[in-house]
């Protein structure tokens, strides 16, 4: 008498093969992830040195000169009227000719705390006429794959 018994449930080697697929698809996920929620966060940062820029153009054109906001966001509130949120950045100042915006992050990602204490610099030059803003990234401390595109 033959008995035929019908296989039911997975082999050890197929377990083992769906584990190491499902390993190597977390491996590259994970860091990926991470490092676009880095880049959603600095988007809040880009956006309040954004508004920066921008009252510092309207004061430049307006009074023939940059504004001096060396020292505190109540400085920058006060000199351009714009009010810089401070949910990513702990510290901002807005000084000089070239006129520095230098932007210090906080709470950027638990998961990248490095980022945390990092600089953010843009440069306004005024040249042949007109405002020319920029990323100086000689002078930020911030990784390369953060940095935001020119």
């Amino acid at each position: 008498m033959l008995i035929i018994f019908k296989r039911k449930g997975f082999t050890l080697i197929e377990l083992l093969i769906v584990i190491a697929i499902i390993g190597i698809l977390a491996a590259i996920a994970i860091p990926m992830y991470r490092a676009q929620m880095v880049k959603a966060r600095m988007s809040e940062v880009i956006i309040a040195v954004g508004y920066v820029k921008s009252a510092a153009s309207t004061f430049y054109w307006n009074n023939d000169r940059w504004p001096d906001c060396s020292g505190s966001f109540t400085s920058i509130s006060n000199t351009l009227d714009v009010q810089v949120p401070q949910t990513r950045i702990s510290a901002m100042t807005a000084q000089g000719d070239p006129f520095v915006i230098s932007t210090t992050l906080r709470n950027i990602s638990s998961s990248n705390p490095w980022i945390d204490g990092d600089t953010l610099v843009m440069v306004g030059t005024f040249m042949n006429g007109s405002l020319v803003w920029s990323w100086d990234a000689s002078s930020s401390t911030l990784d390369a794959p953060y940095m935001p595109k020119q």
